[in-house]
């Protein structure tokens, strides 16, 4: 893809699943990437295996719920980079006490809600509230950001995820609005069923097959399937989009 040589691109929960399988393909089309995670042994063994590879990856461990490590993140690709260039956010708190625990409106424990919107959302208000700037000083830049393709057709359950998700497409389309005549883009990629570590153990077998019965594809999702979109997004041949919602779900549901 063009435009992504000597770019300097932050992945926001990059030590496992999607996130990882992105730093890895940013790194293949050339670009210098910067694995955030709060896991920092898996954020370490990403941008380890990146550089083993031939590429240019650097780790940093941060919480995406706070506001001064969202700002390190930021530092740390400028001390280090000197610059930054992309944002792609894919952090969530997807954890048994978490999701584990999202119901619905009526049962979900107001805990629950609360750390949802923490993480999912306001983190991601946080990091992109930093790199803007960060952005703006190099003459534009790109950040995508993750949901779920449960905000474009419902659930009956995880009440909070799905909110926290809604709102990133608000605040996504806000950052479009308000600096796409600076060459700043944001878009959103939501995820249908990818097989990461995480969804297996959190869904149920009966739970997949419901939803493979909804696909137009004969498999479900791979993180590269994720990364190959995302990394479209941030790179120069995506450039004409913005403030867009793009599904990338095997046909599961068509818009």
């Amino acid at each position: 893809m063009r435009g992504l040589a000597d770019k300097v691109v932050i992945v926001a929960g990059g030590a496992s699943g999607i996130g990882a399988a992105t730093a890895h393909r940013l790194a293949e089309e050339g670009a210098t990437v910067l694995v955030g995670d709060v896991n920092a042994a898996g954020a370490a063994q990403v941008a380890g295996s990146i550089r083993e590879s031939g590429g240019q990856a650097a780790a940093h461990t941060f919480d995406i719920a706070d506001d001064d490590s969202c700002a390190a993140l930021i530092a740390a690709a400028l001390d280090s980079f000197g610059g930054v260039d992309g944002l792609f956010n894919v952090a969530a708190d997807l954890s048994r006490n978490t999701l584990g625990r999202d119901t619905d409106l009526v049962g979900v424990p107001l805990d629950v809600w609360r750390r949802s919107l923490e993480v999912n959302l306001t983190g991601y208000f946080l990091t992109a509230r930093h790199a803007v700037p960060a952005m703006l000083a190099r003459g534009g830049g790109a950040i995508v950001n993750t949901i779920s393709g449960l905000v474009l057709h419902g659930d009956r359950s995880r009440v909070a995820y799905g909110s926290s998700k809604s709102g990133v497409v608000a605040l996504s389309k806000h950052i479009a609005t308000r600096w796409g005549k600076e060459n700043i883009r944001c878009n959103v990629v939501a995820p249908g069923m990818v097989m990461t570590d995480n969804n297996k153990a959190m869904n149920s077998e009966e739970y997949r097959k419901t939803v493979f019965e909804m696909l137009r594809s004969p498999r479900f999702g791979k993180p590269e399937d994720i990364a190959a979109a995302v990394t479209f997004l941030l790179s120069e041949d995506g450039e004409w989009i913005n403030g867009q919602v793009l599904p990338v779900n095997g046909g599961t549901g068509l818009r």
